[in-house]
């Protein structure tokens, strides 16, 4: 959905640009842009709610104002948004549509806009997941997972198959699991438990590991019905044993590359962040994949692994993971 992102101004991306695949995996030190780039979506999505302002009026505003702007795939190539920013805490609060004269592109537009209301973000918080969620949070998981419980059981009572998929691919990746219950606590919350696969016992969510939350929450997103159209993720491999990382990019894969069993569901746009060698040397083939966030004193910038001209040079030498720790890439706190 979306081509790429400029940024003026915006905290330490003072001029960047960096293009967006289908999957992108983000790594870098902290401050370099990385959750910019995911708050700068999120803000897209907020102000594309409400009307636009027009070119002029963005002109107008306070010189060197940061602005972010934003490209967009086929069939919406010629619409191009800008947000215009406070400089003071770097808030959004103006959007500019540009796009051809005409109904045509005006309903473009519509379409786009309603498309960018699906954006969604998570960080997981694994103490939240693990407590009894209300009954009534049963819609859409939160940013940070905290009715994990109520969306799993509604996803029981409304459509099992969806639930089975998603318990099988647990009980694949966790083998000492064979189920997931739900139990009432009260009225209003429900429970969720996981089943162990020796003798049956059942063990609430605040039983299980950091790493066995992350994974459920992030099944749940894989498997949902109607997944939202861009889905940002941070720190992706929190909590995860490296003999794993294998199954969440797999379980994100699917999101972004739907098999021909999805029913023809289009394709998700996912953004991940990641402080993990060992996830990054499962792109050694796909390295367009890649977008490294390096910072320069004050200034940060974005870029695509698979740009650069030595890559391939590199990758004779040594895997990913260990040239990007190295420093090799780029991409690591400065010295």
């Amino acid at each position: 959905m979306i081509a790429a992102v400029h940024f003026q101004n915006f905290k330490a991306l003072r001029s960047a640009a960096v293009r967006l695949g289908a999957f992108n995996l983000l790594l870098g030190p902290s401050g370099s842009g990385k959750t910019s780039l995911i708050q700068s979506l999120l803000q897209l999505r907020t102000l594309s709610a409400l009307p636009a302002g027009t070119a002029g009026e963005l002109k107008n505003q306070i010189p060197n104002r940061p602005q972010i702007h934003f490209d967009f795939d086929p069939p919406f190539n010629d619409v191009r948004v800008t947000l215009g920013c406070d400089g003071d805490d770097v808030v959004c609060d103006f959007l500019v549509v540009t796009h051809e004269a005409g109904r045509a592109e005006e309903g473009k537009w519509t379409e786009l806009r309603s498309r960018l209301q699906t954006i969604r973000a998570f960080t997981f918080d694994h103490s939240a997941m693990a407590f009894p969620a209300k009954v009534a949070e049963a819609g859409e998981l939160k940013a940070n997972g905290s009715n994990l419980a109520a969306v799993l059981a509604a996803r029981k009572r409304h459509v099992p198959s969806e639930l089975g998929s998603l318990e099988a691919d647990f009980c694949r990746i966790m083998p000492e699991f064979s189920g997931l219950e739900f139990r009432a606590v009260g009225d209003e919350h429900v429970e969720l438990l996981a089943r162990l696969g020796a003798d049956g016992e059942l063990l609430p969510a605040q039983n299980l590991s950091q790493g066995t939350l992350h994974l459920l929450a992030m099944l749940t997103l894989a498997h949902a019905p109607e997944p939202p159209g861009v889905l940002c993720i941070e720190e992706v491999d929190r909590g995860v044993h490296p003999r794993l990382l294998r199954e969440v990019r797999d379980a994100l894969y699917r999101l972004s590359y739907p098999l021909p069993e999805s029913g023809g569901r289009e394709p998700v746009q996912v953004l991940a962040t990641t402080h993990s060698p060992y996830l990054l040397d499962l792109f050694r083939e796909h390295p367009e994949e890649i977008i490294l966030a390096n910072k320069r004193g004050n200034a940060a910038t974005l870029g695509r692994l698979s740009d650069r001209a030595d890559l391939l040079e590199l990758m004779k030498e040594s895997n990913l993971g260990d040239l990007w720790y190295s420093g090799i890439l780029g991409g690591v706190p400065g010295e």
